[in-house]
């Protein structure tokens, strides 16, 4: 159980790490081979490109998490504890619809490239690990949002403040 809730509150940060990591080293190789032995490899930049990509998808998902997603919140300022919390559920619920939506049709175009075998051009491997990213960020969104929505129908239900995340400026 212990696994599972630190699993729970990292998974984000330990896959940004590993993929950040991964992005900078690569990164840093291809420059010094670049500029030392005048040469560089397709596969360093392939590996770069995709690496972005999943911190991409699973930096929006941490976002989600942490409701740190980019929104305008002037008005919350003039709410009521029962009506923010509702107006979070509102948002909550619209963004799991659309989440819900594009991962199946993320789906769909992984289960294509799946279908046809195709490969990346550098390294040879099938698109299926470089298109799965963005299944894998729905997924992770789909899921920070259910817990987000559980978390604001207990705000609402014990009259307790919604979590609003971590202020950026104040």
């Amino acid at each position: 159980m212990d696994i599972l809730r630190a699993i729970d509150k990292n998974a984000e940060r330990w896959l940004l790490l590993t993929f950040y990591v991964m992005l900078v080293v690569t990164m840093a190789v291809e420059v010094i081979r670049r500029e030392l032995f005048a040469y560089s490899s397709i596969w360093g930049e392939e590996i770069v490109r995709y690496s972005f990509i999943y911190l991409a998808w699973i930096g929006a998902a941490a976002a989600v998490k942490e409701r740190a997603h980019i929104r305008i919140d002037v008005v919350m300022h003039y709410l009521g504890r029962r009506s923010k919390a509702l107006l979070y559920i509102f948002g909550d619920l619209v963004m799991f619809v659309v989440a819900v939506i594009a991962l199946y049709w993320s789906l769909e175009t992984v289960h294509v490239s799946a279908k046809f075998g195709s490969v990346s051009h550098g390294l040879r491997i099938s698109m299926v690990w470089f298109l799965m990213a963005v299944p894998a960020g729905f997924t992770l969104i789909v899921w920070r949002l259910l817990q987000s929505l559980w978390r604001d129908v207990r705000s609402l239900c014990d009259g307790t403040p919604v979590f609003e995340g971590d202020k950026l400026f104040d």
